[in-house]
């Protein structure tokens, strides 16, 4: 098992409850293909480095998980068509 990292940039612009539910709806996709989520990180309301879709805030989260070499592909496709996420990346930790 591999330990990976799931940042995630999501809308400032939705309600409390649909971004937790967006939140949630990314730590599902983790455990459905197998990973386990070790820390979520909410860092917050942020200044975007330029506009996207014509904001310049977004909501923070980092989800770091245990997982397979397969699962973050698969995770990312996923993630891709979310609605409300703004940016996303998913990337492997050096071990330590």
């Amino acid at each position: 098992m591999n330990k990976y990292e799931l940042a995630l940039v999501v809308s400032a612009k939705i309600e409390d409850e649909a971004r937790a539910a967006v939140v949630e709806a990314a730590k599902n996709l983790v455990t459905r293909f197998g990973g386990v989520i070790t820390d979520v990180d909410d860092q917050g309301k942020k200044r975007l480095a330029y506009e996207i879709q014509k904001m310049s805030e977004g909501f923070y989260y980092f989800i770091h998980f245990d997982a397979e070499a397969t699962v973050p592909a698969e995770i990312e496709q996923r993630v891709r068509i979310m609605d409300n996420v703004l940016r996303y990346l998913c990337v492997r930790q050096d071990e330590q």
